[in-house]
């Protein structure tokens, strides 16, 4: 067996099933779960309807590559939503449909890296788990980055040595954050992109959650918009990563985009031609669909923004609620112990949130992710409202 195998921790949902085994929650309350984030709003109709009306595709063995047509979908949606130069984006050798962002995060950090020359995978402490999974399965030693308060949950590049700068191959960042919901802004990804031309190293942007934000007219920054900025066209060392999931609330559907530099995606498609893991035509053309409408994106934002407002007036008597800049996590600073809190909520109130440790890798400098818990806006509103209710009384019972 694959010796980097042992270095895999639990998942942050195994860790919490063991928190919580033996705990006894109130049998007249229902169970809230706001632990995952995955989207409860429905799938819009024109997704599922492209999949009934594609079923034939089946018959037929799709590319690596994708359709031309959902390639050029997607290369419009990103041109339009980032305002990128028209025809900066090749469709043809820049973008890459992939089935998920996991996935595909996953897979590339296999193709980049370079096991033979000591190397750091950077990201961001707390994270999703899979940068840390993939950064130890493809050799190479995870490097943390504590995104804290005092910096606006933002990775404080500045404090990475010129030494751990030179064997970085890959830096993965997350915006908006997971999860803090914050947002990287573009002078600090332009940053970034000076680091890695000083460097040499590329830049995985996870920017599975930009279309959930809270200000119509200021939309989080991209990585290729910040390049793109700079006249960097070309988007040397830039590769960004989206996905339908929580966009359209289509996490079943696995699907997904990479996009950026065109020598590094053709690596990547080799590497994935090889993988074996080609997009069905019938997802292809529920995704076209689905990038090429924004009516349900907007009206998705809509409905996290109300709930938002909702669990912060309930919340914010007993407790520090701050709306984040994006994502649909609250990221609670609460009192005492993350595990001892989240304990305490499921066998007074039945609602499950994560403790932020188990999202979060000890450092030099401490856990970023202790003394929070992450609450995933993910159930209707009732639900959401009925949650934090129910917090607010657990919070009142522990002062």
């Amino acid at each position: 067996m694959n010796p980097d195998l042992d270095k895999l921790q639990s998942y942050p949902f195994e860790k919490l099933n063991a928190l919580k085994a033996g705990i006894v929650p109130p049998a007249e309350t229902s169970h809230i779960a706001l632990s995952i984030g995955e989207p409860k709003h429905e799938t819009p109709d024109i997704i599922k309807q492209a999949l009934i009306d594609n079923m034939d595709g089946l018959t037929r063995y799709p590319l690596t590559r994708g359709s031309d047509e959902l390639r050029q979908a997607i290369a419009d949606w990103l041109t339009t939503r980032f305002r990128l130069p028209e025809n900066s984006l090749d469709s043809f050798n820049q973008v890459i449909p992939v089935n998920g962002t996991r996935e595909a995060l996953f897979a590339f950090s296999q193709c980049i890296v370079d096991r033979t020359t000591n190397p750091l995978l950077m990201m961001p402490n707390p994270f999703y788990q899979i940068y840390e999974g993939a950064a130890l399965l493809a050799g190479a030693e995870p490097y943390f980055m504590n995104t804290l308060e005092v910096n606006g949950f933002i990775p404080d590049i500045d404090a990475v040595s010129e030494t751990d700068w030179q064997r970085c191959q890959l830096l993965t960042i997350c915006s908006p954050g997971n999860p803090t919901g914050a947002v990287i802004d573009q002078t600090t990804l332009q940053k970034i992109i000076k680091l890695a031309d000083q460097h040499d190293f590329i830049i995985a942007s996870d920017e599975c959650y930009s279309e959930l934000y809270f200000d119509e007219n200021n939309p989080p920054p991209g990585l290729l918009q910040a390049a793109a900025d700079m006249g960097r066209t070309d988007y040397k060392r830039c590769v960004v990563f989206h996905s339908l999931s929580k966009r359209s609330n289509a996490p079943g559907l696995r699907s997904g985009f990479v996009a950026g530099d065109a020598d590094i995606l053709k690596q990547f498609l080799l590497y994935r031609t090889y993988h074996g893991c080609a997009m069905s035509f019938p997802i292809q053309e529920a995704s076209m669909q689905a990038w090429r409408d924004e009516s349900h994106v907007i009206e998705n934002r809509q409905r996290y923004r109300e709930k938002f407002i909702a669990v912060q007036k309930i919340l914010s008597p007993v407790i520090d609620v701050e709306i984040p800049d994006g994502a649909f996590y609250l990221w609670l600073k609460i009192p005492g112990s993350d595990t001892g809190f989240t304990r305490g909520l499921f066998e007074q109130q039945n609602v499950t949130v994560l403790p932020g440790s188990f999202l979060s890798r000890d450092t030099s400098t401490g856990n970023p992710g202790q003394n929070r818990v992450r609450m995933a806006l993910v159930a209707p509103l009732e639900e959401c409202i009925d949650a934090a209710n129910r917090i607010k009384q657990y919070v009142n019972s522990l002062t």
